[in-house]
């Protein structure tokens, strides 16, 4: 169990990247925090004594999103080490292993973004809000977020990787459906919006973004970071953003605003 009965984060993917930004984030707002990757636990090593060193009790489970047997394992080593679940962060997902022109796509790609991007992530919020609706039926002072972590690509499309778009926007359909089903137990679920965060998985692209940003793709003209994100998402795990479930939230820098 947490010590001091602290709230709960689980984020998937949250050993690198934007999850790790958001982890620390979390973190740094006395959560205890859950993070999910498939490494090996030797490799997330590092990130977990961060998160530790900004407060946190942590925990890391390895489990493969895009298998919903994992889902199950999961949540379980979560209520046996730390007894509750308060904020579920999806935000695991993975890009094309190539770009492929929507002429020249596979199914195989097709079919491993979707496993991973959306029908894990789908699956996974439906067991942890059974679990949240039974804390909040024990405790009407329970307060619990859903937040999807989703892409820019949910609306913007690119036709090299179509696949990793059409994931994206099933994202953003599910956080309107979830906001609606859990409504009336108090749970809001929101979908963030990032655009062009330095990760490992946008390294590839380095020179393209660069040229593009220098050219005006963005109004603030600048990558974004992890941290960019994680500071939305604990603006919505700690409930500040009130009356507003099924809320878009881009973190974009102004990429999507619409400029004449």
């Amino acid at each position: 169990m947490n010590e001091q009965n602290r709230r709960v984060a689980l984020v998937t993917g949250g050993s690198r990247g934007i999850g790790l930004g958001v982890a620390k984030c979390l973190a740094a707002a006395e959560f205890d925090v859950v993070i999910n990757g498939r490494r090996a636990a030797d490799d997330v090593a590092e990130a977990l004594a961060e998160l530790e060193s900004l407060g946190a009790a942590t925990l890391y489970c390895q489990a493969d999103i895009g298998n919903l047997e994992d889902h199950a394992r999961m949540l379980s080593e979560i209520r046996d080490r730390l007894g509750r679940l308060d904020v579920l962060v999806n935000n695991a997902g993975v890009a094309p292993d190539v770009r492929s022109d929507l002429l020249e796509a596979t199914p195989d790609s097709f079919d491993r973004l979707i496993t991973i991007n959306l029908r894990g992530p789908y699956f996974l919020t439906q067991a942890a809000a059974k679990w949240m609706i039974e804390q909040r039926q024990a405790d009407a002072e329970f307060q619990a977020a859903i937040i999807n972590v989703s892409s820019v690509s949910a609306t913007e499309a690119s036709i090299n990787r179509g696949d990793y778009c059409i994931s994206k926007a099933g994202v953003a359909m599910a956080t309107q459906l979830w906001a609606a089903r859990l409504g009336e137990y108090g749970i809001p679920v929101f979908e963030i919006r990032p655009g062009v965060i330095r990760t490992d998985m946008t390294a590839g692209v380095t020179d393209k973004y660069d040229k593009m940003l220098a050219e005006g793709l963005t109004v603030e003209p600048r990558w974004g970071v992890p941290e960019d994100i994680g500071r939305a998402v604990t603006v919505l795990a700690t409930g500040q953003l009130t009356y507003a479930t099924g809320a878009v939230l881009p973190v974009d820098g102004g990429m999507t605003v619409r400029r004449l």
